[in-house]
């Protein structure tokens, strides 16, 4: 097999796609994820095993099984290229455009919290120290969060956003012994999010805060 996935298996071992047990050739390495400028090019080469595991709906590469010389060839090509000038200032421009990306998608995504707090004039400054906090949390590049999703509009991604912020931050969900059965998290934080929309409608009807509220103990 030139080109197969695998997904680690007991003790060290790899299960093919049939569900078998099996172990890369003698002269074969591996190759951890995480710089994928090597893996394209190794893969390109069309003699390849990619580790594979699932985590909840994700598909997450763990790295190739290759040819260790072809490995060996790769990671001196792309380091000779990534030495020379042209490269670094390359890589300089492209930092500099995914900063200025990153502060023009900040303010987009504080401003489309707010607009989903929607707070009572009475309460605009909670509103913003939520929508600050939310973002501080969801917006970093490689968070993972709802907020780096382009699947789903900027003003579900802020909904959903505030709804796991009040989770982890005003309610007990991280202390919660969730029992495993098939569907109880996903209960939970359903009944979790009913939870946090009755406390965010005081605040959207102006009533008067109470000290002991969650949500302020969270902002202190």
């Amino acid at each position: 097999m030139d080109i197969c996935i695998v997904t680690p298996g007991p003790k060290g071992t790899l299960i093919n796609q049939y569900g078998e047990k099996t172990v890369p050739p003698a002269h074969w390495a591996f190759q951890p994820a995480g710089d994928a400028g090597i893996t394209r090019k190794i893969t390109a080469k069309g003699q390849y095993w990619r580790v594979q595991i699932k985590k909840g709906k994700r598909t997450i590469s763990k790295g190739v099984w290759a040819p260790a010389e072809t490995i060996r060839q790769v990671q001196q090509e792309v380091t000779a290229v990534r030495q020379t000038e042209a490269y670094q200032k390359k890589q300089q421009s492209a930092l500099i455009r995914r900063d200025q990306k990153q502060t023009l998608y900040e303010a987009e995504f504080c401003h489309a919290v707010q607009n989903f707090l929607n707070f009572h004039d009475v309460h605009k400054a909670t509103e913003q120290s939520i929508a600050r906090a939310v973002t501080a949390h969801a917006i970093p590049i490689g968070s993972g969060t709802v907020a780096r999703t382009s699947m789903i509009p900027i003003e579900d991604r802020a909904a959903r956003a505030v709804i796991a912020w009040m989770r982890h931050n005003t309610t007990a969900y991280d202390q919660l012994p969730i029992q495993r059965i098939k569907g109880e998290r996903r209960r939970i934080r359903r009944l979790l999010a009913e939870h946090s929309v009755m406390l965010l409608r005081k605040y959207r009807q102006g009533l008067v805060a109470d000290p002991n509220c969650p949500l302020q103990k969270a902002l202190v």
